[in-house]
């Protein structure tokens, strides 16, 4: 399962990845409005939570005394590059207590603001929460770019020929016809694990 949780959440960064790099660092702190957010800030409040939420995940509660939450909502970031790299250090959490899941704990209970919660419902929590704001990052990112956008999925008017192309090559090797190669990047490893 552990694996599993990896995978879907290495896609959603990768997402994010592949947004960072197609934007300038005044793109990153771009704001259609004072109450919208810039791709900076939604970084700021994604990396806040995961370092609140999966450090010491399986001892203390998710929403530590140290977070500021209102106060991610705050550019404080001078440079793409500080962004990238605080977004990269609540990834590195995240990943790290991941890693600490087993079969013996992912039924254990943890708290998030006192609401006691099974680890794996934690999990899927987040796994619902980040690609919310992932989403968002990746919509602001191609507004901005516009024709120079480089599709992080299927290109526009492209369906037919790949699936045409998946096809092919998944019946080739026999594949479940209810995996889906898109959403697990292409892994057998996954897609056998989910059959489960």
């Amino acid at each position: 399962m552990k694996d599993l949780f990896i995978k879907r959440f290495e896609y959603y960064k990768m997402l994010g990845d592949k947004s960072f790099e197609q934007l300038s660092d005044e793109q990153i702190f771009w704001q259609f409005n004072e109450e919208s957010n810039s791709v900076a800030i939604i970084v700021k409040h994604i990396a806040g939570n995961m370092l609140s939420r999966w450090t010491n995940f399986l001892a203390e509660d998710g929403e530590k005394p140290w977070r500021n939450r209102d106060k991610e909502f705050v550019n404080t970031f001078k440079t793409k590059r500080e962004v990238v790299e605080y977004w990269e250090k609540g990834w590195e959490c995240l990943f790290n207590a991941l890693n600490q899941i087993n079969d013996e704990n992912l039924h254990s209970t943890i708290y998030i603001r006192g609401e006691a919660h099974s680890v794996i419902d934690a999990v899927f929590r987040q796994l619902a929460h980040y690609p919310y704001h992932i989403g968002q990052i990746v919509y602001i990112s191609k507004m901005m770019k516009n024709n120079d956008w480089k599709t992080l999925s299927i290109a526009r008017n492209k369906s037919q020929e790949f699936n045409a192309e998946m096809k092919n090559k998944f019946s080739e090797n026999d594949a479940d016809p209810n995996s889906s190669p898109v959403c697990y990047q292409n892994s057998p490893e996954v897609r056998d694990e989910f059959k489960q």
